[in-house]
């Protein structure tokens, strides 16, 4: 392939955006549910590798999938009358993707599993994907090529390269905004079968530890050093990658290079061990509002455009000053959104995966001066005394992954009418001044913590969430959550709204909003009435 056709967008993709019940006045131009089978070829997945690719199960009506009049029903039959579908992004919406590197150096595959199989389907051109993951992908392909690189043999455990994950940033404040998500840059992350640097199959890589390729500048060794710049190690140009993607190349594509090694024979893509090689250290998007980090072994939203309409969404049904809880919060980026954009009084974002620290860190740092939040993240497992995080807040915000929430959350969720009024009588007849945390794993999480925000943490307090929102990317497993929680009399389903995050799948994301259930008590007759009658029966 020549390198000018590496670069080529080809036709722009349209965007569409249909919704089951319009609300009354939106600025969201809308288009018509498709009603004939030309609407239905208008959304057509049209790609080559359909039915040998996995990624992709629907080919026609892209914009609209089967789910979602399931969800319309589900959601009426439970209250909700206006029910929307945001379709977003049709085509080249992917903006993070993991594949399998096989085949062999001359003829490599890079792409998915077909359905139920280890064979590699090699998917150039991908309508999903973002066109400059496309562009990466080739470029990734050349290279292997040129420098004989061996695409890892899974049966026999042996070769240099396993995986590859294209992630794209769309956030530069240089261009102008409808300019940057067609310009956005790729961070490439090549899974090596290697213990580190230093095992036995990157013996070859030694010599290139300390080699300099501009004057002052020493790239450190690593395996992507010699699989892009062995070839060109005398030519005083920039090295492989760089010279073909880099800044100073016709078409600026690459943003960084990364290095994870990885030797397991087990699927998990991703080993323990990272190296930045290339390019820019950090990874910004803008989404919500915000600017946010994303190292490699972060996890992000493929879909960055379905994921920032969420949010905004999601920012309507939270009040300002609220005291907001964000479990399965990751870096942060829900709780940190809101922090800016409501005026919280305070944030608590929890998270199980370590490595998300870091993220949420230098996210923290680019938030407007004028955010006047107590903002804090805890690693700490929400599953375990979840009371001890929802306590405090007014509202809960749950992203859980795909096989819902923990049942230990969900429980005392569906409790929290009676945990509220026993800790009412509590303190009613309590005076005694609140007892030293020995909690071990509040303890734990307090070390981990880190705060930010130019307010000190608020005093601890009883109150409870009067607004749970739940994300969900896992149809199913919502459905049996929602069915509990609105079963325990605790909640009531106030709104609810689908997103289209996954075109060419029959999959949703649900932004679903419950408020608590208020219990009308009834009135207890007076005394008298009791005596009057009790006396017009003795007569």
């Amino acid at each position: 392939m020549h390198s000018s056709s590496l670069f080529s967008f080809g036709a722009r993709y349209p965007i569409i955006t249909c919704r089951v019940s319009p609300p009354a006045s939106t600025t969201v131009v809308s288009l018509p549910l498709p009603s004939s089978s030309s609407d239905s070829l208008a959304c057509a997945l049209q790609c080559p590798h359909f039915q040998s690719c996995s990624g992709c199960t629907h080919e026609l009506n892209l914009h609209r999938p089967a789910i979602v009049d399931e969800a319309s029903g589900f959601f009426k039959r439970y209250g909700v009358e206006d029910f929307t579908f945001d379709s977003c992004r049709l085509w080249g919406w992917r903006c993070r993707a993991k594949l399998a590197v096989r085949g062999s150096s001359d003829n490599a595959l890079i792409g998915l599993y077909q359905e139920g199989t280890h064979t590699v389907v090699d998917i150039p051109e991908c309508k999903a994907h973002h066109p400059n993951i496309n562009a990466a992908i080739e470029l990734l392909r050349e290279g292997i090529k040129v420098f004989d690189v061996v695409p890892f043999d899974e049966d026999q455990g042996t070769g240099d390269l396993r995986y590859v994950q294209m992630a794209v940033t769309t956030h530069s404040t240089s261009l102008r905004a409808p300019e940057r998500y067609r310009n956005g840059k790729v961070q490439v992350s090549l899974v090596w079968n290697s213990r580190n640097e230093k095992s036995h199959n990157a013996d070859k890589l030694q010599a290139l530890s300390s080699v300099s390729f501009f004057p002052g500048v020493v790239i450190p060794f690593s395996c992507f050093t010699y699989l892009f710049c062995k070839y060109h190690l005398h030519d005083s140009h920039l090295q492989y990658l760089w010279r073909k993607g880099g800044p100073n190349s016709k078409f600026h594509l690459i943003h960084s290079v990364w290095a994870n090694f990885q030797t397991s024979a087990n699927n998990i893509i991703f080993g323990n061990r990272w190296r930045h090689l290339l390019g820019e250290r950090d990874f910004w998007e803008h989404v919500g509002g915000i600017d946010i980090s994303l190292d490699p072994s972060s996890f992000g939203q493929a879909n960055t455009r379905a994921f920032d309409s969420l949010l905004w969404k999601l920012h309507k049904y939270v009040p300002g000053g609220s005291s907001v809880a964000d479990l399965y919060a990751g870096a942060g980026v829900i709780g940190l959104s809101l922090a800016t954009s409501k005026k919280c009084s305070s944030v608590k974002c929890i998270e199980v995966n370590k490595e998300a620290r870091l993220s949420f860190e230098k996210t923290v740092q680019r938030l407007p001066n004028s955010v006047n939040c107590s903002i804090t993240w805890h690693h700490a497992d929400a599953s375990v005394n979840p009371l001890s995080w929802i306590i405090g807040s007014d509202v809960v915000v749950v992203d859980p992954p795909r096989r819902g929430l923990d049942a230990s959350l969900r429980q005392i969720l569906e409790i929290v009418p009676s945990i509220e009024k026993r800790m009412r009588s509590s303190s009613q007849s309590s005076n005694s001044n609140a007892k030293e945390e020995k909690r071990p794993w509040i303890l734990r999480a307090r070390e981990l913590s880190v705060q930010a925000g130019n307010k000190l943490t608020p005093e601890a307090n009883n109150t409870l969430p009067q607004k749970l929102i739940y994300i969900s990317c896992g149809w199913e497993s919502f459905k049996e959550d929602c069915k509990s929680l609105l079963s325990s009399k605790a909640w009531e389903l106030e709104k609810a709204h689908g997103f289209n995050f996954f075109p060419g799948t029959d999959s949703i994301e649900v932004l679903a909003v419950f408020k608590r259930r208020v219990v009308m008590k009834k009135k207890k007759k007076s005394g008298i009435n009791k005596v009057g009658i009790k006396k017009v029966r003795a007569k």
